[in-house]
């Protein structure tokens, strides 16, 4: 495991003096939200309940969701109508990613966050995107964390802005051939500014294929290999995936969906340097576990595809290689600055 430094361990003992002053400071919420909860047959003790700046207060227990709302219903791929939760949450104005219940709030899953973690904040700015989708002929759904709740109903929510744009793309989608494209990032510079300019990007991967009326598109986004998550005490590298179908009759996209691959340290290995066909060149195929956010269906037109499209794989240029040819300008000027002093 990688050494803290004195500066980060600092950092982490203030942050958990902030987190107990916090709870603290608000014990009538806290015990309020317990006796609410035992009126329910959940019994909640003090380590039940974490502060995050950028989240709130925060209660956690196995499947919290479905004891507190038993009338909610899950699909198959694990999401929630988001209509039928917008009729029956409010929507809180600044708030984009939470849903008040009353009592307490819902979070989109943390897997949207920063690192996939709750101590971090939305990433930009899909969640913020997706609160805000226009609903004419479009039917959402969305993941939301099954274990966690916001309990301070007053507080507000931290707001990022980033200089993170969605991409341009001006191609007719029946023009675009199929087949499989691999983006790397410059294999000329180092770790950090991979790291930093490439949100750790180790490839992306995009397959075309069409079938009659249908032409579908996979995108896989690889991360180097120290990002790592864990799930159910295994460690895992996350791998951000999306899938498409667009109708080459009605030339708007008819599903959408997003979700995070979990591959094995064996698996990843195996397929990163890779493409999407290698299953089908190899007869030990790769089947990971894996966890769909998001999806749309309905009429989904092509802007909107590429900009929820650039959101979702945040802070990697590749994905604006990919739709506009090229990468960001301060990408380019960066990578020139670093060539012209080695």
């Amino acid at each position: 495991m990688k050494q803290l430094t004195a500066f980060q361990k600092d950092y982490l003992a203030k942050l958990r003096e902030e987190e107990i002053s916090v709870l603290a400071e608000n014990f009538e919420i806290i015990s309020s939200f317990k006796k609410y909860c035992e009126a329910m047959g959940i019994f909640l003790g003090d380590d039940n309940f974490k502060y995050y700046h950028t989240s709130g207060i925060i209660a956690t227990y196995p499947n919290l969701i479905a004891l507190l709302n038993d009338d909610l219903t899950v699909d198959k791929e694990g999401l929630l109508d988001f209509d039928i939760l917008c009729k029956q949450f409010a929507r809180k104005r600044f708030m984009n990613g939470f849903l008040d219940c009353g009592n307490y709030m819902l979070m989109a899953h943390y897997y949207f966050r920063r690192g996939y973690h709750q101590i971090n904040n939305f990433a930009p700015s899909f969640i913020d995107m997706f609160w805000e989708l226009p609903k004419p002929k479009m039917q959402s759904y969305i993941s939301i964390d099954p274990d966690s709740v916001r309990i301070n109903m007053d507080g507000y929510a931290i707001m990022e802005r980033d200089m993170w744009f969605g991409a341009k793309f001006d191609k007719f989608i029946e023009s675009i051939p199929d087949g499989i494209v691999k983006l790397r990032p410059p294999l000329d510079v180092d770790d950090s500014i991979l790291s930093f300019f490439f949100a750790s990007a180790y490839c992306l991967d995009v397959k075309w294929s069409t079938k009659e009326f249908i032409k579908s598109i996979q995108i896989e986004e690889f991360k180097s290999e120290e990002i790592t998550i864990t799930k159910n005490t295994n460690d895992y590298y996350p791998v951000r995936y999306i899938h498409a179908e667009y109708d080459l009759q009605s030339q708007s996209f008819r599903h959408f969906d997003g979700a995070i691959h979990f591959y094995s340290s064996e698996e990843y290995f195996r397929r990163r340097d890779n493409d999407f066909n290698y299953n089908s060149k190899n007869t030990n195929h790769i089947k990971t576990l894996s966890q769909k956010l998001f999806k749309i269906n309905g009429t989904v037109e092509v802007e909107h595809f590429v900009e929820f499209t650039s959101h979702f794989f945040t802070k990697n240029p590749l994905i604006i290689e990919y739709f506009e040819g090229g990468y960001p300008k301060y990408i380019i000027e960066m990578l020139e600055k670093v060539r012209a002093n080695n």
